[in-house]
């Protein structure tokens, strides 16, 4: 079966990097375009990152761009994501997700396929 198993997250203080990564398994991971959501307590999930399937295009949110970047590896079927310039609000739960269409790369109704998260603390 499909699975996406994120990795790399923790505690940093602000102003501070860390990289995720996310291995997928399962699925043709070049038929496949990734995303990174994220989820805060008491709010919705919401779109950080994602990409095309050749890796071609990236999309980010307002609020990380410029700090985020997500890359892929075919080879290793494995996607990224790149955090610098780390803030407080960056503090949440991070998902990758995977999703077989072109359309929709901000929609988390798009995706087919979650991994279960990996949590990022930013410190003041």
């Amino acid at each position: 079966q499909v699975q996406l198993v994120e990795s790399g997250g923790g505690l940093v203080q602000a102003g501070g990097s860390l990289r995720l990564s996310c291995a997928a398994s399962g699925l043709t991971f070049s038929s496949y375009a990734m995303g990174w959501f994220r989820q805060a307590p008491g709010r919705a999930r919401e779109f950080v990152a994602a990409d095309s399937k050749s890796g071609g295009n990236t999309y980010y949110a307002d609020s990380v761009k410029g700090r985020f970047t997500i890359s892929r590896e075919n080879a290793k079927n494995t996607v990224h994501l790149q955090m610098n310039s780390l803030k407080p609000e960056d503090t949440a739960v991070y998902y990758c997700a995977a999703r077989q269409y072109y359309s929709g790369p901000r929609d988390p109704a798009f995706y087919q396929y979650w991994g279960q998260g990996t949590q990022v603390t930013v410190s003041s």
